[in-house]
């Protein structure tokens, strides 16, 4: 019966007129329903606002450059600040990277955090992480307070090698900087020929189901399948939260609405204000089931690294503070271990492919070799870079 109401309403272009005619069905159908019903038109708005407001943002003052150039400016801004050459050119890599595939809250987005904590001693841009095999198939980094990229450079030649020999090792960065796109690293351990699974955690902003406190942070995991041939057939990325953090303070400075089922304020409360999810906490994918995953992460990211839990890490972008001290975990699997993975993948991914419009995640995703720039985010590169 549902169904059928929602036929008429949806056909209906004014929002007011819709409600309307929902006050009108209400004695046929419910109050319960028409609540829902008038929820659910006010987040359809808030997105198509928020579409609207971010399809004129990429067509306005924009600036288009080639990711090369980028991945150039930011090494170059990064060494101005204080980091050396060789995390530089990491560092700018996964930059450049994350701006090829659209992924700007992990781009030039944080470039000015990078600079400013590099000066303030939040990340230490010359340190020389450790390696250590602590057990077969158990290698550990320390990347003493500096960037994730570089500790992850060092680490994954020797577990990738343990991997292959044993048939599935762990890679341990502890004491690291913010990872920020945790599958570019998963990305690495697939092009080397293995399945990459990786968990990390992040400052508190995540509040337990039916609480308000914040305990973990959107704690993503990132999971990456090799094609034997030396690229990637399959990858996903993804918050343990509803949506990541990035998009929220996103939103707040463009001065714009976020959907209903983000966040809740400070006092439990749905929100669409960002600055209210800001003081309150994000949502968990799926209720109790994401939590339960960012739970995962947030026990394999800190206690198999030595990393910090979530409540003691402070805002990651805050130019004064203690280092991050993170920790991100991966496990690496050879599939040349297993009985049949390639033949079970392809079933699987053969029986995606019976609906036209349906894909493994990450198939068929091709990096950009040029992007286009907000004018204003690339002006702050330059001056960054000509420090």
């Amino acid at each position: 019966m549902h169904r059928h109401v929602l036929a008429p309403i949806n056909s209906i272009k004014n929002t007011t007129a819709k409600f309307l005619l929902a006050s009108k069905i209400m004695s046929s159908v419910g109050n319960r329903f028409v609540i829902t019903l008038k929820s659910a038109i006010e987040k359809q708005g808030v997105w198509r606002q928020t579409e609207r407001a971010q399809k004129q943002s990429r067509e306005e003052h924009m600036t288009e450059v080639t990711v090369e150039i980028i991945k150039q400016k930011t090494k170059t801004a990064l060494q101005a600040h204080g980091a050396a050459d060789w995390i530089s050119e990491h560092v700018a890599d996964a930059v450049a990277t994350a701006e090829s595939v659209g992924n700007r809250i992990c781009g030039l987005y944080y470039l000015e955090s990078y600079c400013q904590q590099l000066q303030s001693g939040r990340v230490n841009g010359t340190a020389e992480p450790s390696v250590a095999s602590v057990r077969a198939g158990a290698v550990h980094v320390d990347a003493k307070m500096g960037f994730a990229q570089s500790a992850f450079a060092r680490g994954l030649p020797v577990a990738a090698e343990a991997a292959r020999e044993l048939g599935i090792a762990s890679l341990a960065v502890g004491h690291a900087h913010t990872c920020t796109s945790l599958g570019y690293f998963t990305e690495q351990i697939a092009r080397a020929g293995l399945i990459g699974l990786g968990l990390t955690n992040a400052s508190p902003i995540v509040a337990p189901p039916g609480g308000k406190t914040r305990v973990i942070g959107t704690n993503p995991i990132a999971f990456s399948v090799p094609d034997g041939k030396g690229g990637v057939t399959m990858q996903f990325d993804q918050s343990t939260t509803t949506v990541a953090l990035g998009k929220i303070t996103m939103a707040k400075a463009a001065g714009e609405r976020i959907p209903e089922g983000w966040a809740i304020d400070s006092k439990g409360f749905p929100t669409t204000d960002p600055e209210a999810a800001l003081a309150g906490s994000l949502v968990s994918m799926g209720g109790y089931k994401g939590w339960g995953f960012g739970l995962m992460a947030e026990l394999l990211a800190a206690g198999m690294t030595g990393g910090v839990v979530s409540r003691d890490v402070k805002p990651l972008k805050a130019p004064q503070g203690p280092p991050h001290d993170l920790g991100q975990y991966y496990i690496l699997i050879d599939p040349a271990s297993g009985a049949a993975f390639y033949e079970r993948f392809e079933a699987v991914a053969d029986a995606v492919a019976l609906d036209e419009d349906a894909r493994m995640p990450g198939q068929g995703k091709t990096p950009a070799t040029t992007v286009d720039v907000p004018d204003a985010l690339w002006k702050m590169v330059g001056e960054l870079a000509s420090k």
